[in-house]
């Protein structure tokens, strides 16, 4: 049998399919095998996609049959973005000619039309084959499970952003790391400005300048970050068009503070914030707009600085500030200032960071008193 990219036909598997599947799963696996059962409840499901690859016969080919030579089954959770790849077969026909990279990049594909934003796998930690292939399609171990499979062998973890910012940004966005682990409010500003005016320096002397000048001083440890009133000041008094929203009228931060001279500190640089908001006239709007309309904002050429919780990052609940760079019909698209370096991740993995409507307007909120607030330049 002759293999070729015109003799393969990737297609989704259909209840037909079962006993050719079933056969496969015997020469591909010695443990952890598929039933019949569960493959035919698992194409009937609505939450998975079975792919498979045949070769299709030719002309020059000795057998007229379709030889069954690999699939993928993709897993999703209903309410979430996440997809997973529960299982990948190929043939020991058809090893060496990129079939598995083929099937991989379809359920990619397939699992992004649905929406999703990340693809999830776990492989066995003794198939260097296996994770040579996933480390090439560019993705990154998270976590290790031991005693994972039937025969006690450990699994490693693996996941990609399978959904990209394809567009183009009405205003591109540089990219800057905060420096301090109290910046992210200063860094934040300072991709937009400098989007909005490109001959601006960015460096760490304006980002602790602008530290300075929008700092709360006190949160509940540690320095200070920034509150949106600062930075809404900074950016006027560079010359920027300013939005400014908040939901909550009161002193920020606030909640989680027992020292009674913190929470001193904080009502009285709250009070001065407001004094001069009212002193060069810029207003507070209480109505903070969703996600939906920030992104038409966007789509304008404003670029919004968002408070988010990080706990959809870090799994840590810290008020935490980002650049909303880019949007379409479904999503916002967030430059993040934070590089968790202990994750070896790098400025690719923070820029343009998808997020689907309903799930921006969760994260975009902070605290008991749910603040939510975004300062908008233009």
């Amino acid at each position: 049998m002759k293999l070729s990219a015109d003799s393969l036909h990737i297609r989704q598997a259909t209840a037909d399919d079962i006993p050719r599947l079933y056969s496969l799963e015997q020469q591909c696996f010695a443990t952890d095998r598929l039933s019949r059962r569960s493959f035919r409840r698992l194409i009937k499901r609505d939450t998975a996609d079975l792919w498979l690859a045949e070769h299709q016969p030719t002309a020059t080919d000795a057998s007229t049959e379709t030889e069954l030579l690999g699939y993928v089954l993709v897993l999703y959770r209903r309410g979430t973005a996440l997809s997973r790849v529960y299982s990948l077969a190929v043939s020991p026909s058809a090893q060496g000619i990129g079939l598995g990279r083929r099937l991989m990049q379809m359920a990619e594909q397939a699992a992004d039309a649905r929406g999703c934003i990340h693809m999830r796998l776990e492989v066995r930690a003794d198939n260097p084959a296996a994770i040579r292939l996933y480390k090439g399609l560019r993705y990154r171990q998270f976590a290790a499970v031991d005693d994972y499979y039937e025969d006690h062998t450990s699994a490693l973890r693996f996941e990609k952003r399978i959904h990209h910012f394809d567009g183009q940004s009405v205003t591109p966005l540089p990219f800057y790391a905060q420096t301090t682990a109290f910046t992210c409010g200063p860094a934040s500003l300072m991709m937009a400005m400098a989007a909005l005016r490109p001959s601006m320096k960015t460096d760490r002397a304006l980002e602790l300048q602008l530290w300075r000048e929008a700092t709360t001083i006190y949160m509940t440890s540690g320095h200070g970050g920034c509150s949106p009133h600062g930075l809404a000041l900074a950016a006027q008094r560079r010359g920027f068009n300013v939005d400014l929203y908040v939901n909550n009228l009161g002193p920020l931060f606030t909640e989680g503070v027992r020292n009674l001279e913190k929470k001193s500190v904080l009502e009285i640089v709250h009070q001065s914030f407001l004094e001069e908001l009212q002193s060069v006239q810029l207003p507070i709007q209480t109505q903070v707009p969703d996600a939906a309309a920030l992104a038409q904002r966007v789509m304008a050429g404003a670029i919004p600085l968002v408070l988010i919780s990080s706990y959809r990052f870090t799994r840590e609940k810290a008020p935490h500030w980002v650049v909303i760079s880019a949007a379409d019909d479904r999503y916002l698209y967030l430059h993040d200032p934070e590089i968790d370096e202990d994750d070896e991740a790098s400025a690719t993995d923070n820029v343009y960071v998808p997020v689907p409507y309903t799930d921006f307007d969760r994260m975009a909120r902070f605290g008991q008193n749910a603040l939510r607030t975004t300062v908008v330049l233009s």
